[in-house]
């Protein structure tokens, strides 16, 4: 592998592709030389054998071979992760290419079948196979095997659950010579599994040996690699873990459990406070979602936001064909890729980041013209209601006008679906944030009435962990010995952590058929106080005696309690059980979208009132 990165140089996609192409020509020779031997043998006379055979196989076979290598993207691979499924995908290709073959010979031209043996054929189909598949899994089998082992230095780490998920971090460690982590043992509540080796690692009991484990093996990192935890073993397992000072906690996303994706250290995350808040299941059609968006361009607007970058997430496990990042913020987005290289590195060569504004047009049009998109995320929106209610020209800018842009082009490059990103704001809205999110839904509305493209508004809570929301704030001042602020006593909210919400999200767009507001199912609505006392138990401490919680009183714009659906309007059930449509009592034309914008855009040119948009924005839901 050394001698190859010398030739090389620096391994970019282009030249492990050139590679691959050079290799898999000489391969396609190959077998097609050892499949006639087998088939006429080695003849004593060499100027019998029939080479005219070889020399008219060559061609069709690479011509068809490489035609259906690069259909089924056999040349976007990352050599270091090759797994089950792109050996699969090889072999899908070459029985596609065979049988292209086929067709050839009892179809064919000619004297096709003289030169052509169907035993060469069937012969070269293995060996093409065996060899191409070799080439691919050979770094793994390199990386993971063969590669000498340097010392042995990385963290002392305990891995919770020893199934197929677990073994799966304990390869991927093994793979990277245990440089970031060194397992030394597993827990496991199957008691089949006790006292039993794993990749040499024992598996020593059930979770309630976690503190003696961390105490005598000195462990430094814990990673929870068992999906069939409940949420309160989670819990106790994480804190104990920070009673025990352990500072490294990860978890395999939930997602995962339900994804053929590998599993690998990169693609643990930080186990996160909101993650332990008491809420419940959510189970989705994951086959379904992998169908609807395997080998789709997905465009997702403001993808480096806390909701916009979980969809990025979510998708990845999908195997899109590619997907465009389009977002305002550049810092961000460069953080978004350096996230993706390090979790999702088969991924890189399939995304496109394009840094830009929803409510610039002619950019938006610019990028759908380019990367023709089939489904578009929408979840670019100013969302802090404070803030909104001082710049309501702001507000109507990207939630009125950046909606209506991307719809607009939607309907023009003809996309498949489009999915926007609504609130719980939007309904009976007190606020300008929520109004402007009312409104946009409308205007995805009237662009279904008008366009083959299905448009959907998928309107959900609060979510946990999001920039601006309560847990950020609560943490930053537990971590500084208080007081936690709430603004009321009564508050509540609705909450779902930010993979959950994505998660129904995807669901959603699935039974969506085009014009709907779906409504997800957030449960019950949570006092904000009580967020605030579970965090603050979730650090060892007790509310009012070692931090005080205080209440400041509510902001403008904001109410006690955020209502799902207006009383008006009510819900149809789906298939779903978590998902809803609410009947809308409601609706604009585009002609009415199009005037009503027309009136913002001369106050937004000509007069900067602020009292003046925000009375024009509460009159357009009126109408």
């Amino acid at each position: 592998m050394s001698m190859l990165k010398r030739i090389l140089g620096n391994i970019t996609p282009t030249k492990r592709t050139l590679f691959f192409v050079l290799a898999d020509g000489f391969i396609f020779v190959f077998s097609l030389l050892v499949s006639y031997i087998l088939k006429f043998g080695i003849r004593e006379e060499v100027i019998s054998f029939p080479y005219g055979y070889i020399l008219n196989a060559i061609p069709l076979f690479m011509i068809v071979k490489y035609i259906v290598y690069f259909k089924l993207r056999l040349y976007q691979i990352t050599w270091q992760y090759v797994g089950l499924n792109d050996l699969f995908n090889l072999l899908k290709a070459n029985l596609i290419s065979s049988g292209i073959i086929v067709l050839i010979y009892y179809i064919g031209y000619g004297n096709v079948p003289g030169w052509l043996p169907k035993s060469v054929i069937f012969a070269e189909f293995f060996i093409s196979f065996i060899l191409a598949g070799s080439l691919r899994i050979s770094k793994r089998v390199f990386m993971e095997i063969f590669k000498p082992a340097r010392l042995q230095r990385g963290k002392k780490t305990l891995i919770v659950g020893a199934g197929g998920t677990g073994e799966m971090i304990m390869r991927d460690m093994r793979k990277n010579n245990f440089e970031d982590y060194l397992p030394v043992a597993f827990l496991d509540n199957d008691r089949r599994k006790w006292n039993t080796y794993l990749h040499d690692r024992p598996v020593l009991g059930d979770i309630n040996l976690l503190e003696d484990t961390v105490r005598n093996l000195d462990i430094q990192a814990v990673m929870i690699a068992d999906h069939d935890l409940s949420l309160k073993e989670v819990k106790e397992l994480y804190t104990t873990a920070r009673r025990l000072d352990l500072k490294e906690i990860k978890i395999v996303p939930k997602l995962y459990s339900l994804t053929n994706v590998d599993i690998t250290v990169k693609k643990l995350a930080d186990i996160h406070v909101e993650d332990l808040i008491n809420r419940q299941e959510i189970q989705v059609e994951t086959e379904k979602i992998a169908r609807f968006i395997e080998n789709k361009k997905v465009l997702v607007t403001g993808a480096a936001g806390s909701i916009g970058s979980e969809i990025v997430r979510q998708i990845m496990l999908f195997n899109p064909e590619i997907i465009i990042i389009f977002e305002i913020d550049e810092t961000e987005v460069f953080n978004l890729e350096k996230e993706i290289r390090e979790r999702f590195p088969e991924m890189m060569t399939r995304t496109i980041s394009v840094i830009g504004d929803i409510r610039d047009k002619h950019k938006v049009e610019a990028v759908f013209r380019r990367y023709k998109p089939d489904i578009i995320f929408s979840a670019a929106a100013y969302k802090h209601v404070p803030l909104m209610e001082t710049n309501p020209d702001e507000a109507v800018k990207v939630n009125l006008f950046g909606t209506y842009n991307l719809c607009s082009a939607a309907h023009q490059n003809k996309v498949e679906k489009f999915i926007n990103i609504s609130t719980d704001k939007a309904v009976k809205p007190l606020s300008v944030m929520g109004r402007t999110k009312r409104i946009g839904e409308y205007i995805i509305q009237a662009f279904n009435n008008m366009s083959d493209t299905q448009y959907i508004s998928v309107r959900f809570g609060n979510v946990l962990g999001s920039r601006g929301s309560v847990i950020p704030i609560f943490l930053d001042q537990i971590q500084k010995g208080g007081p936690v602020t709430v603004t009321h006593e009564d508050m509540k909210r609705y909450f779902m952590t930010i993979p959950e919400s994505v998660t129904l999200v995807l669901q959603a767009t699935l039974l969506g058929k085009g014009g709907e507001v779906m409504v997800l199912d957030m449960g019950e609505p949570i006092l904000i106080k009580q967020i605030a006392e579970e965090l603050i138990k979730l650090h060892n401490m007790e509310p009012t005696r070692d931090i005080e919680i205080t209440y400041t009183g509510i902001r403008p714009g904001e109410k006690i309690f955020e209502e799902i659906l207006t009383a008006e309007e009510g819900t149809n059930k789906t298939t779903h059980e978590r998902v809803y449509v609410a009947i809308q009592s409601m609706k604009y034309s585009l002609t009415d979208i199009d005037e009503l914008l027309s009136d913002f855009d001369k106050v937004i040119k000509n007069n900067w009132d602020d009292d003046l948009m925000k009375r024009m924005i509460s009159d357009a839901l009126k109408m």
